[in-house]
């Protein structure tokens, strides 16, 4: 690898950047300086500092944001504000967040620069658990959740797949559950509990495959996924 694309990887400039701290002598490789931003580099094995402070080669970055309401799901928005904006100081080039929430969802959203890793949560055939906490109007009968782990009409050409329930608490007014899919259709979650009748005032995620929301996590706060999370992720299944 070029050294400035190096460089460029470790997000210490721009290109144009990058090579002008080369040529200021700011740049050393295994102890050398270099002067040459052509250099070849192995990003596994040479020994690179900028200005004295040892660089360690990272490819791909994986976050866990505890998603607010208010923010949509993109990469870029010319009218709203994404959650990529609360992604500040996050090193990594090429982030985008895997999977949408929609804007009044919160919750756990996982954000990386991996592409292979986020066909394998969001392919359909991979069926990978989402576990959401939900809260709706009206009592959810024993009815309406056998309907649910069954599968519902939502209005696509097949029903949902057989969805997993746990109530929470069931009022006349007011029902509150963990609501389980191995799907990603459009405003999923909320057509369901439609379909049997009722109507979602709350919805927030917990839980993506072997990833769960960090409890001490603050909403519109983020945090480096740990070696052991990333590695639970890329476990096939």
């Amino acid at each position: 690898m070029r050294l400035d694309k190096y460089l460029c990887d470790m997000q210490i400039g721009t290109r144009s950047q990058v090579k002008g701290f080369i040529k200021k002598g700011f740049i050393s490789v295994n102890n050398t300086i270099v002067k040459k931003p052509e250099i070849k580099v192995d990003e596994e094995k040479d020994l690179v500092c900028y200005m004295g402070k040892r660089l360690f080669y990272q490819k791909q970055y994986y976050y866990m944001l505890h998603k607010p309401a208010g923010y949509v799901t993109a990469t870029m928005d010319n009218q709203e504000l994404t959650v990529m904006t609360l992604l500040i100081g996050a090193a990594g080039k090429g982030l985008f967040p895997v999977g949408r929430l929609d804007k009044d969802t919160e919750g756990l959203l996982l954000i990386t620069n991996d592409g292979e890793l986020a066909h394998n949560l969001l392919s359909p055939g991979k069926h990978v658990e989402k576990t959401y906490y939900v809260e709706c109007l009206g009592e959810i009968t024993d009815s309406d959740v056998e309907h649910l782990e069954c599968g519902v009409d939502i209005g696509d050409a097949t029903i949902t797949l057989p969805a997993k329930v746990n109530c929470l608490s069931r009022s006349e007014g007011f029902s509150s559950m963990q609501l389980t899919i191995t799907e990603g259709r459009f405003h999923q979650i909320k057509r369901m509990i439609q379909a049997v009748g009722s109507s979602v005032i709350y919805l927030k995620r917990l839980s993506m495959g072997t990833l769960y929301l960090d409890s001490t996590l603050p909403k519109g706060a983020y945090r480096p996924l740990t070696e052991p999370e990333v590695m639970e992720l890329k476990l096939p299944k």
